[in-house]
């Protein structure tokens, strides 16, 4: 998750698709499975602050990138990352304003 200022959070879901697939294997539907609290927070954060013009988005990476090194990367060349998330992650929301793709991050 990020705004205008830059990254936000960063967080693996990875338990997340554990759950899924043991509910698929129990024979119970894996898209019933509520996203991690957190997740339910930083959407209400986002929805509450829609002036800083929040992303969410959840990006699927190998085994060897980790957690802190799209933190680092992040920290880096903010908008250059967020410009690629934005083209291989899954949009979960958008609270742009103008939803203008060229939005920078401070």
């Amino acid at each position: 998750m990020w705004d205008c200022y830059g990254l936000e959070t960063a967080f693996s879901i990875s338990d997340l698709e554990q759950r899924k697939m043991w509910a698929t294997l129990k024979g119970e539907d894996p898209e019933k499975i509520p996203m991690p609290l957190p997740f339910t927070m930083l959407q209400l954060r986002a929805q509450a602050n829609v002036h800083r013009g929040y992303e969410i988005y959840i990006v699927d990476t190998t085994d060897d990138i980790s957690v802190d090194d799209i933190i680092k990367t992040f920290e880096d060349a903010p908008q250059q990352m967020a410009e690629r998330i934005r083209k291989i992650g899954y949009k979960v929301c958008d609270y742009r304003q103008n939803n203008d793709e060229r939005v920078r991050i401070r």
